[in-house]
């Protein structure tokens, strides 16, 4: 089973998310953010064992940025636009905007974005893996689940794995790990039902074990 996230405006076509709720984030201090860990909670979509699949219509800024970038696939309408517009009150991306962001674009374009605020579209910023028209978003999306969940979910989870570590550790620890999970495959009755199936060649029965 996979997570979908589509725009969370609800007129899609306008936002994916504009960001947090300036207001109510204001009047905090300094240990108010401390004591109660401000954001820590917005790590949960990253966490999660399931591939998470982002559907970006319009603006995806601040907060909302951040959230596509903690999921692991993004497919964007034409109209969107990402963007990190922190420093335009007062302060800086606090969800990931600087890690994230500067992991997948490179140093240069995260710091004009996060410097600037300068909101950059899907294609020129190269955060998104396929771009659909804006009718088409959902749809596409929601084909990309139903093809990643017809695999073994045991599977798709260790392979989730592997590229998380790969964007968080060195290469030699990286493929030191690739190495393992592969070994730890052969472990498992999927497996062994995928190759047979390719050998016999039918169509695979999973059962996730």
């Amino acid at each position: 089973m996979l997570l979908l996230v589509p725009s969370l405006s609800p007129e899609v076509k306008k936002a994916f998310a504009a960001g947090a709720d300036i207001k109510e984030m204001a009047n905090n201090t300094y240990s108010q953010c401390i004591s109660g860990n401000f954001l820590s909670h917005w790590n949960r979509v990253s966490k999660t064992v399931k591939p998470v699949i982002a559907a970006v219509n319009g603006y995806a800024l601040g907060g909302g940025c951040e959230l596509a970038m903690m999921c692991d696939i993004i497919y964007a309408g034409e109209n969107a636009k990402f963007g990190q517009p922190e420093i335009l009150i007062g302060t800086i991306p606090g969800a990931g905007g600087t890690q994230r962001l500067t992991r997948a674009v490179g140093k240069s374009k995260a710091m004009e974005i996060v410097t600037k605020s300068l909101h950059k579209r899907r294609k020129k910023m190269g955060l998104v893996s396929k771009v659909f028209p804006t009718d088409k978003l959902l749809e596409e999306a929601v084909k990309l689940g139903e093809k990643i969940a017809s695999n073994s979910q045991l599977i798709t989870a260790m392979a989730k794995e592997s590229v998380n570590v790969a964007f968080e550790t060195t290469l030699e620890k990286g493929l030191h790990f690739e190495k393992r999970m592969f070994h730890g495959t052969f472990a498992t009755k999927d497996q062994k039902e995928g190759m047979a199936a390719f050998t016999q060649k039918r169509a695979p029965n999973f059962t996730n074990e």
